[in-house]
């Protein structure tokens, strides 16, 4: 089955002069599972135990490392090359990174939830001390010395006595095709040279040079062009469309129509347009009018049958006293785009040897590839994925899609490569969105404002349709002439969680129940934007904290460490209020200071936030005046990472919050470019300061999706206290904040 990931193994190995070497390679390692009576291994270690699936150390004295987890601009692959100099002792510049090709690297899954680095950063961490243990040993047998005797500077194994030998010298046979222990220890972080420092980013001076490090800018020889062109509605059905001429057109290569998928290859790319623009004009659609409007989607999410109610969290209060009164409010968020800056691409080629090859910026190339495999009758071993790094997302955007168009133009052109990218209208109204929520939350508090009774309810449609190896849940596939059914959806259960990530608040009361109703339905195609529920669970979350506060005239901050447990979580608070100087900010008109928290997922990164707003009551403008985020991100491998991560979240979610909201009508969607569909401008970004809290020794945490939601309830907390209204529906735009300054109530 997996015949033809060995044989594009064996042609890497040769091409790059890994045959050399004198240790062998586990072809199917990326594809091992673990035995359920052999001991847990740390991370992503557990499902790829083979040290050989992680590590190469080669005969030109560099080391290969071997990631499943792709960059997404996270940093990750800086960060898990920091661990691997630092746990090998070799030099950074010596670490050589592969990630993301399906027929080289261990299989690690989706990169997605912040879990980079806890499963991968921490599996490179002891596969590399592991594998320094086995090169002391077979320094230690070929100098005749102890090995704790030996020390290592750059990859130099050194005796007291003065002899020494290479890493590069001591590989034989099968030295490293081994399963991992799990037995060696990590360095201390005393002994750290890279972890704990901001290095430059491997991938940044190309992109700063403006070299072709994204996909979109590749361009492989003997390209051709290919373009879409899709239905005018989500049920709209394909009855007729003139080919023929088209084909006849200058440049084209051939004009591919499967059902309802309808696209074009063409020699060069404005050919290609112009002859899906003509497919487009002659194409005549049955089109159905089904879609419950984005003004009536919060009614049509409270009316609609759920198809599962989750029990999320059922705490209730055993005895006590009966609260003094019953506080309740309602927030909403609409659906989100991903609004990726680069339209999503991908490029394809159906190769002589029968495998399909695509660079994709999927950040599920494993899932990938089986999808698009079987949406197109060929076995799995034939697709294989190479992730390239596309120009912006986090999350499920159209980079899945785009692989699997790519393909099935490729498969009518066979032996050319086929790029494919959709032009902004296509990317804006057909990706899967970030899904619309209601949450509803309710306490029974006493005559001090303790909470005795929290209950939240949510109402959400899924998070979730990424591939999953599935080609239903791949766009395209539904519209083939033998259409492949979209499987339903599922919400994640704990402790990831997805509608009802970060329902669960982290905070100490008595009686805490969380319920989600879960609606399979979808009028939107919906899928992962970055931090899924998390961010209106946090903003109602943290929003009702803070009106629970003002019930009870207490401070918010210190409303909030009355109940919050975890020391690490009221280190973040409170160094986040200190850095803001909350204790000595002084009120003006029309400013107000906001604060929100958050643990991500509750087994993530704490991050807190501060921010201060100026709202112009003539025409509801909020203007940003600063933001102060701390953030504990358990051990920082590169403190600079973690702060972009912080800060580019606070930035997105900023944008969400003011700005961002998918409008459409009863049949199709209305927000096709920027000026529809708006996001933040590079003069609405306030300063933003960073705090980090480090944790030596401590795991590695996720923060890549930390502070959306904090940031969310922040901006909401400000906003009140700047005008005495409080808002509760999102996203806050000048027309809405005006209108309720006007009315002085809630919106």
């Amino acid at each position: 089955m997996h015949k033809e990931l060995t044989a594009s193994r064996r042609g890497f190995l040769k091409t790059t002069g890994y045959l050399s070497l004198a240790f062998a390679i586990p072809l199917d390692s990326a594809l091992s599972q673990a035995n359920p009576n052999t001991p847990r291994l740390p991370g992503d270690l557990q499902t790829n135990r083979k040290l050989s699936a992680w590590l190469r150390v080669n005969a030109n004295q560099t080391v290969t490392l071997l990631v499943g987890k792709v960059e997404l601009g996270q940093g990750i692959l800086t960060a898990v090359s920091q661990i691997c100099a630092d746990e090998l002792d070799i030099d950074l510049n010596r670490v050589q990174v592969i990630s993301g090709d399906t027929a080289l690297v261990p299989n690690e899954g989706v990169t997605a939830g912040s879990f980079s680095m806890p499963y991968c950063a921490t599996a490179v961490q002891h596969a590399s001390a592991e594998v320094r243990a086995i090169l002391l040993e077979l320094a230690a047998e070929k100098l005749n010395q102890p090995v704790n005797s030996l020390t290592v500077q750059d990859g130099k194994v050194l005796a007291s006595n003065g002899s020494n030998v290479a890493y590069w010298d001591l590989i034989v046979g099968e030295s490293l095709n081994r399963e991992a222990t799990g037995t060696i220890k990590p360095k201390p972080a005393s002994q750290h040279r890279y972890i704990g420092q901001s290095v430059h980013r491997v991938d940044l001076t190309p992109k700063i040079l403006g070299e072709a490090k994204f996909l979109q800018e590749h361009r492989p020889a003997g390209m051709l062009f290919g373009h879409l062109v899709r239905p005018p509605t989500y049920a709209a059905k394909l009855l007729s469309v003139n080919a023929a001429s088209v084909q006849k057109m200058p440049g084209v290569v051939k004009v591919v129509r499967n059902g309802s998928f309808l696209g074009v290859v063409a020699q060069r790319e404005e050919q290609a347009l112009a002859a899906a623009n003509a497919l487009n004009a002659s194409a005549k659609w049955e089109v159905e009018k089904k879609l419950p409007t984005h003004d009536g989607i919060f009614d049509w999410l409270r009316t609609t049958k759920p198809n599962r109610v989750i029990n999320t969290k059922v705490q209730p209060r055993v005895g006590g006293e009966t609260p003094a009164k019953t506080i309740e409010a309602t927030y909403y968020r609409p659906y989100h785009m991903h609004a990726s800056i680069g339209t999503s691409a991908a490029i394809a080629t159906m190769g002589a040897d029968g495998v399909m090859l695509i660079q994709t910026h999927s950040q599920s190339v494993f899932e990938t590839s089986i999808a698009i495999a079987k949406m197109l009758g060929l076995e799995p071993g034939k697709v294989r994925c190479q992730h390239m790094q596309g120009a912006g997302c986090y999350g499920h955007n159209m980079a899945d899609d785009a692989a699997a168009d790519a393909a099935l133009l490729a498969m009518a052109v066979p032996g050319k490569p086929v790029r494919l990218q959709y032009t902004r209208e296509q990317e804006h109204k057909w990706e899967p969105y970030g899904s619309a929520m209601v949450i509803q939350t309710k306490a029974g508090v006493d005559a001090n404002g303790n909470v005795l009774d929290w209950d939240l309810q949510i109402w959400s449609t899924p998070h979730g349709t990424r591939p999953g190896g599935e080609p239903g849940n791949l766009l395209s596939a539904r519209y083939l002439e033998k259409p492949f059914v979209q499987p339903v959806p599922t919400n994640g259960g704990p402790p990831n969680y997805a509608a009802d990530r970060n329902g669960i608040a982290l905070y100490d009361f008595a009686g805490h129940q969380v319920l989600t109703h879960f609606i399979t339905d979808m009028p939107v195609r919906v899928s992962s934007t970055r931090g899924l529920g998390a961010y209106a669970n946090v903003f109602a979350i943290e929003s009702f904290m803070d009106e629970l506060a003002l019930a009870a005239n207490i401070d918010p901050l210190t409303y909030r460490l009355r109940f919050l447990k975890d020391e690490r979580a009221r280190d973040v608070l409170q160094q986040a209020a200190d850095k803001f100087g909350w204790n000595s900010w002084k009120k003006t008109i029309n400013r107000g200071r906001g604060i929100g928290f958050a643990r991500y997922k509750n087994i993530a990164g704490y991050c807190a936030v501060a921010l201060e707003v100026e709202v112009n009551p003539r025409n509801g403008r909020i203007r940003v005046m600063r933001a102060v985020a701390a953030a504990d991100s358990g051990h920082i491998v590169n403190p600079d990472g973690v702060s972009n991560q912080i800060e580019g979240g606070l930035i997105q979610s900023l944008s969400w919050s003011l700005k961002e909201e998918v409008k459409f009508d009863d049949t199709q969607i209305l927000s096709t470019d920027w000026n529809s569909y708006p996001i933040l401008t590079f003069s609405e970004i306030p300063p933003v300061e960073v705090v980090l809290v480090n944790r030596p020794g401590a795991p590695f945490l996720g923060t890549g999706e930390a502070s959306q939601g904090p940031t969310s309830a922040a901006l909401a907390n400000a906003v009140f206290d700047a005008t005495g209204v409080r808002f509760r529906r999102l996203p806050l735009t000048p027309e809405r904040v005006k209108q309720g300054l006007d009315k002085k109530g809630t919106a």
